[in-house]
């Protein structure tokens, strides 16, 4: 009798990571995922939403190499009438509480048009989240929530235009008990590591984080965003052997001219790799930042 033969088994595509930019971009900024970016804002900010708008993010991945790809930020509109400015960053970097402050600035201003009166700007939110624990931030829990306020008498908050919330994915092995049930704190565990036992947990009851669950799935299965995330996490794999190298070596200025001339270095290898792999240049000026000309002489 003839023995039936097995077939083998698909290996299991590893999941993307979605503390990626790129990544995290593709699955909460593009049209839609509304439901699943609705959600987690719902969970940072602790209000229900009415609606989310994410028209104004372009779309990382097409199927076409011509098409373009915008910035790795993720731009929301909340209600018709809000504006949320959603950053996620892997690398501490210098002066990163006046970059979240310069972005919103930008975004605040952008919806005033030149003949317009001040009651037109919007009120914006400008969230970040970070892969590391902020040193001037070192006292506070993994969520924190900034206003102007009046700070002699009656803290008062000034206006309801400006909305900060920073959000450290480390500090969560650190939370007490009554976070842990927290919807955000779940979310976060989700960015961490959406193949982890306890986020199985989490989207029996959460049909959104499921839902997120299996885009990344499918996402993780797109050659292009493969190329895209693997070139993102050399990139940062680079940057952060080079801050090591010339810390090691003690020598400040070092440090800077390293990181400039290895950084600029590395763009022009994942240019050339962009290149090669067909993608537009109006994608490869936007991830990597050099111009036309540079890329051409590559």
């Amino acid at each position: 009798m003839k023995q039936k033969e097995n077939k083998p088994t698909k290996e299991k595509t590893k999941l993307l990571s979605p503390k990626l930019d790129v990544v995290f971009q593709a699955l909460f900024g593009e049209v839609g995922n509304e439901r699943i970016t609705k959600k987690f804002l719902e969970a940072i900010l602790d209000k229900k939403l009415e609606d989310v708008d994410l028209s104004r993010n372009i779309v990382l991945r097409r199927e076409k190499p011509k098409d373009k790809m915008g910035i790795l930020d993720v731009l929301v509109k909340i209600n018709q009438k809000e504006y949320c400015n959603v950053e996620m960053q892997m690398i501490e970097k210098d002066n990163l509480i006046e970059r979240i402050l310069y972005y919103w600035s930008r975004i605040y201003g952008r919806n005033l048009n030149s003949s317009d009166d001040y009651i037109e700007l919007k009120r914006t939110i400008g969230i970040l989240i970070v892969n590391f624990e902020i040193k001037k931030l070192k006292e506070l829990t993994y969520h924190s929530k900034w206003q102007i306020i009046e700070e002699k008498e009656r803290k008062l908050v000034l206006t309801e235009h400006l909305e900060l919330h920073i959000i450290e994915i480390p500090k969560i092995y650190k939370i007490g008990k009554n976070e842990e049930t927290e919807e955000l704190v779940k979310w976060i565990n989700f960015i961490e590591n959406p193949e982890s036992k306890k986020v199985g947990e989490y989207m029996k009851d959460n049909e959104e984080m499921k839902e997120a669950k299996e885009k990344l799935e499918v996402m993780s299965e797109d050659e292009r965003m493969q190329i895209l995330a693997e070139l993102r996490l050399k990139a940062i794999r680079d940057e952060k052997a080079i801050k090591r190298f010339a810390i090691k070596q003690g020598m400040e200025e070092g440090m800077k001219q390293g990181m400039k001339q290895g950084i600029e270095q590395e763009k022009k290898e994942i240019a050339k790799k962009m290149r090669e792999e067909g993608l537009d240049i109006d994608i490869i000026k936007k991830v990597t930042g050099l111009t036309e000309e540079e890329i051409n002489a590559l």
